[in-house]
C-alpha cells in the first residue's frame, strides 16, 4: 500500500469560477470530506517545504531532530517557554525504533506531541521545517495567494486525504508517504488564527539500515495512483483587488492572521493603497 497522490491542475478565469468549482467539488466528495487549502503567489511554484528550499530535502528524521535540539536553549530563552521534546540522541532513536513499522502515524501519537508543538513554533518563526502549512479555510488560503502583487497567476491548492489509514510494514516497497498533522496542539497563536494544518512527507530508505527521511511532497503526489487527491487551481492575478476587498470585509487580513505591528502596517497599506478609491 503506498501513499501516492494524484494532482489535477485547473486554470480558472475568475474568483467566482473558483468558488463555483470548489462548491461542486465539495458536493461531489460529500459532506464528510475535510479539505486542506494552501495559497501560493505564483502558479509556477511547486509544493516545497522550507527545509527543501534550504537544500536539505532528504534529511533524516534523526538529523533534523538534532538541529531542533541544538537551537532549543536559545529558542526557550527568547520565548520564555519550555518544551519537553524527545532527547537527542537517545530519545529520538528509541522513538524511531518503536515506531519503525507505523510511520508516519507516529507523528500524531502522544509521545511526539511536545516535539510536534516545538517544531510548529520553530516553523511559525521561520526556522527551516519539513512541514508544509495548510489551512482549513479556502478564504485564508486565498489571502496568502493574493497577498502581494504578482505578474503571474496565483494558485490555491485543495488537498483531500484518503480515508483509509496508511500503515507501513518492514520489507514493503519504499514509497513516500504524506501525513496530516494538527490542529490540536499547544503552539504559536498564528496556528489557531490561520486554522493551521500541516503535512509531512517521509520515506524509508531501501538501502543500508532503512533510515526514515523527510521526502519531497512532489515525489508522493506525482505517483498518480489516485488514493489521495490534490487540486491546483490557477487564478488570474488581475482578481487581486476584488478578492482582497472581499476578504477584508470578512476580517481576513494580515492583521487578523498575524496580530503583529508588521501585519498592521501591511493591512493599512493594502487598504489605503490597493483598495481605497481616490480621486
Amino acid at each position: 500500500m503506498n501513499g501516492g497522490t494524484e494532482m489535477k491542475e485547473v486554470n480558472l478565469e475568475s474568483w467566482e469560477e473558483f468558488e463555483q468549482t470548489l462548491q461542486g467539488l465539495e458536493i461531489e466528495t460529500g459532506p464528510e470530506a475535510e479539505f486542506l487549502y494552501r495559497g501560493q503567489e505564483n502558479c509556477c511554484w511547486g509544493l516545497q517545504t522550507t527545509l527543501e528550499r534550504n537544500g536539505r530535502e532528504i534529511m533524516s528524521l534523526k538529523d533534523y531532530h538534532e538541529l531542533c535540539s541544538v537551537v532549543k536553549p536559545q529558542v526557550e530563552s527568547f520565548a520564555g517557554m519550555n518544551w519537553d521534546i524527545l532527547v537527542y540522541p537517545e530519545g529520538i532513536e528509541e522513538w524511531l525504533r518503536e515506531n519503525d513499522s507505523f510511520m508516519p502515524q507516529a507523528f500524531g501519537r502522544p509521545a511526539f506531541q511536545a516535539t510536534y508543538s516545538y517544531m510548529l513554533y520553530l516553523r511559525h518563526h521561520g526556522f527551516p521545517s519539513p512541514f508544509i502549512d495548510w489551512t482549513g479555510s479556502p478564504y485564508i488560503a486565498a489571502f496568502f495567494a493574493f497577498r502581494r502583487q504578482s505578474t503571474a497567476r496565483v494558485s490555491i491548492y485543495a488537498y483531500l486525504k484518503r480515508r483509509t489509514p496508511v500503515v507501513t510494514r518492514i520489507g514493503s516497497p519504499d514509497y513516500p508517504y504524506i501525513h496530516i498533522l494538527g490542529p490540536y496542539v499547544r503552539t504559536h497563536r498564528r496556528h489557531f488564527l490561520q486554522q493551521g494544518r500541516y503535512t509531512i512527507c517521509v520515506v524509508r530508505d531501501s538501502e543500508g539500515e532503512g533510515i526514515w527521511r523527510y521526502a519531497s511532497h512532489q515525489d508522493a503526489y506525482h505517483r498518480g495512483d489516485g488514493e489521495d487527491m490534490l487540486w491546483k487551481f490557477n487564478i488570474p492575478c488581475s482578481e487581486r483587488r476584488r478578492v482582497l476587498a472581499m476578504l477584508d470585509n470578512h476580517n481576513i487580513s494580515a492583521l487578523s492572521l498575524f496580530e503583529s505591528e508588521d501585519a498592521l502596517m501591511e493591512t493599512m497599506a493594502i487598504r489605503e493603497i490597493d483598495l481605497r478609491e481616490r480621486r
